[in-house]
C-alpha cells in the first residue's frame, strides 16, 4: 500500500472519528509522538499521531488499531517506521485504561513475530521476507522491546493467550 492510500484510510479514519485527533493528546504514553518525522521513512504518512491518539478513543480505538495496522505492515514485512511506533504502543498496552488494550496486546504480537531474525540458511525465508540486513527494523524493534521489558513484565495474564503472552516476554528478553 504506497503512502497516498494510507493518508486515505487516514483521512477516512479522521472523517468518521474526528474527536479521535484529539482524544490522546496530553497523555503520557504518547509524549514525543508528534515530534517524530513520520514522512521520513519509507512508506509511512505523516499522520501517525492521529491513529496513536484515536487508540485511547472508545469509540474510535478498533478502528484507529485496524487502520494503524494497515499502515504499518505488508503481507510480508513491517513499516520501517514500526522501531518509532513501538515505543508508543507499549507504553499503551501498559495501561489498564486503554480502551481495546487486547487488540493492542495482540498488535504487539505481530511486530513481536515480525522483528524475529530470518535465518540466512532458509533460502526460502529470505526470499519471502528478505535477509536481515535489507531490513534492520527487525533489530531495532527486538532493542526496543528490551528497552521496555519492565512494561511487558507488568502486562496482565488473561489479556491475550499464554502463547502470545510468551512471544512478547521473548522479544523482551524475559525468558
Amino acid at each position: 500500500m504506497d503512502v497516498a492510500v494510507k493518508e486515505a484510510a487516514i483521512a477516512r479514519f479522521l472523517h468518521e472519528y474526528p474527536q479521535a485527533a484529539d482524544a490522546g493528546r496530553g497523555h503520557p504514553a504518547l509524549h514525543g509522538c508528534e515530534e517524530v518525522r513520520w514522512s521520513e521513512f519509507s512508506g509511512c504518512p505523516a499522520a501517525i499521531p492521529v491513529l496513536l491518539y484515536g487508540l485511547l478513543d472508545q469509540a474510535a480505538a478498533a478502528e484507529a488499531q485496524r487502520v494503524l495496522t494497515n499502515t504499518m505492515f505488508s503481507i510480508a514485512e513491517m513499516n520501517p517506521a514500526m522501531p518509532e511506533v513501538l515505543p508508543f504502543l507499549l507504553r499503551l498496552a501498559g495501561d489498564p485504561q486503554v480502551p481495546e488494550r487486547s487488540g493492542l496486546l495482540d498488535h504487539l504480537v505481530t511486530v513481536a513475530d515480525y522483528s524475529e531474525p530470518i535465518d540466512s540458511g532458509n533460502e526460502a525465508m529470505a526470499l519471502w521476507f528478505g535477509n536481515d540486513n535489507d531490513h534492520p527494523e527487525r533489530a531495532q524493534c527486538r532493542a526496543v522491546f528490551e528497552q521496555h521489558a519492565s512494561v511487558v513484565a507488568m502486562l496482565p495474564e488473561g489479556l491475550i493467550t499464554p502463547d502470545s503472552r510468551a512471544k512478547l516476554r521473548q522479544a523482551a528478553g524475559l525468558l
